[in-house]
């Protein structure tokens, strides 16, 4: 390789149109914070909603996630990727800009705040299939762990930015004005996708008649035989099953039963959120210095290690230090393996499977959650709070043994795919 091909490469990660994905990222992030915070205080505050209508509004949007993410990587996949992200993003922003509008003629009611939930968590699902399977085009296979660092460490940047700012918003102006800020933000995404200029590859002709039932399936065969992405994809959803029967009470917990102020509660959130920005940050080192499958393997066991301390915790200021402490370690190594497992599955999966396999993970693995917290509420029942945060705390022991039962545990740099035999990957 000569070295202007060498030069080349090494830039490429730093590239115009990487940029541009990254602030869109980063755009479309910051707005829906604010939304998170405007959409239930609009619920609470001024439409009086109910317990109940506020567990639906919930409830409708993570609803897509179970439902539309396998449909939405087929779909992807099929289909070039950047007007499908540019089209969710425009269907996004003229669905939110309906609240204040409602607001402002004094016709906006629970029902609207349902159907702009299920349409916003629809055109996400889409985006998302869409931009994750996109960075491989972006980047060379050995650049996707320092490009999905630089995803990473922004987009948590621009979440944390987000929610302060719609907590002022909110308090400035008002809930439903507030959401204009949202709107804002998706136009912004789309402009800069709109700009990006890499080519996509042109996918090949399907042979004979397809539908999409059967691209899904395509999909899930491919996952189920690639034994890199299955074993993550399953890790990543017992994992996530676990943590959400922790988040169910959570919060509860420390506010309730540990006597928590909020403001506490605030500064624990934003020094965990630190420690998730510096672990995405140190990520492509951290896998440089004891390889990339330790790193993703480390992020998994740091997990039901960092319970310790809140199932131990009491009221009082020390007890709050070693918890904010704790949760920075914890999303330090969270981000750090999550980036190295992204950056494994992008490279080893086939092109034509991209969305489709990551499709497949959004949907065990968020689909997973409401399941998660009805088990929670459940135990609750039968237990206490605190055991069922042990409970939820023994559940993420599960995805460290079947890391550790598999080839990635001496997994030392992400392979490329012509590395990988093709029956391994699931090819007839």
């Amino acid at each position: 390789m000569t070295t202007s091909t060498q030069t080349a490469k090494a830039t490429k990660v730093t590239s115009p149109d990487l940029r541009r994905l990254v602030a869109s990222e980063c755009a479309s992030l910051s707005g829906s914070a604010v939304s998170t915070v405007a959409l239930p205080t609009l619920a609470v505050l001024e439409l009086h909603a109910s317990t109940t209508q506020i567990a639906v509004l919930a409830f409708l949007g993570q609803l897509p996630n179970a439902v539309v993410a396998l449909p939405a990587g087929a779909l992807s996949d099929r289909y070039a990727k950047r007007p499908q992200m540019i089209a969710a993003d425009l269907t996004a922003a003229a669905v939110l800009s309906t609240i204040p509008a409602a607001a402002f003629a004094g016709v906006l009611g629970i029902g609207q705040l349902y159907a702009v939930a299920v349409v916003l968590g629809i055109a996400k699902i889409v985006h998302d299939a869409a931009a994750i399977s996109y960075l491989p085009v972006l980047v060379e296979p050995h650049q996707l762990q320092r490009a999905n660092s630089r995803l990473g460490a922004a987009s948590s940047v621009a979440d944390s930015a987000g929610s302060n700012a719609g907590a002022a918003l909110v308090g400035a102006i008002g809930a439903a004005r507030s959401l204009l800020a949202d709107v804002l933000s998706y136009l912004l995404s789309a402009l800069l996708i709109w700009r990006i200029r890499t080519p996509e590859p042109v996918a090949a002709p399907p042979e004979g008649r397809r539908t999409l039932a059967r691209d899904i399936g395509e999909g899930l065969r491919y996952v189920t035989r690639q034994p890199t992405v299955r074993t993550v994809i399953a890790a990543l959803s017992t994992l996530s099953f676990g943590l959400a029967v922790m988040n169910t009470y959570w919060a509860y917990y420390l506010l309730d039963r540990l006597g928590t102020s909020p403001s506490a509660f605030g500064v624990i959130m934003g020094i965990g959120g630190a420690g998730g920005v510096v672990g995405a940050l140190l990520a492509p080192r951290i896998a440089a210095r004891i390889g990339i499958g330790p790193t993703i393997i480390v992020g998994f066991a740091v997990s039901p290690l960092a319970q310790v301390p809140l199932l131990c915790a009491g009221p009082g200021l020390r007890w709050q230090i070693i918890l904010a402490a704790t949760l920075a370690v914890q999303l330090f190594w969270a981000t750090a393996s999550g980036t190295s497992q992204r950056s494994l599955r992008q490279a080893v999966c086939d092109p034509g499977f991209q969305g489709r396999m990551q499709s497949a993970s959004t949907t065990l693995t968020a689909g997973a959650r409401p399941l998660a917290a009805a088990t929670a509420g459940g135990l609750v029942l039968l237990l206490d709070v605190r055991a069922t945060l042990a409970v939820g705390a023994l559940l993420q022991v599960v995805p460290v043994v079947l890391l550790l039962a598999s080839p990635i545990r001496v997994l030392r740099k992400i392979p490329t795919r012509a590395a990988v035999p093709p029956a391994r990957e699931g090819a007839s």
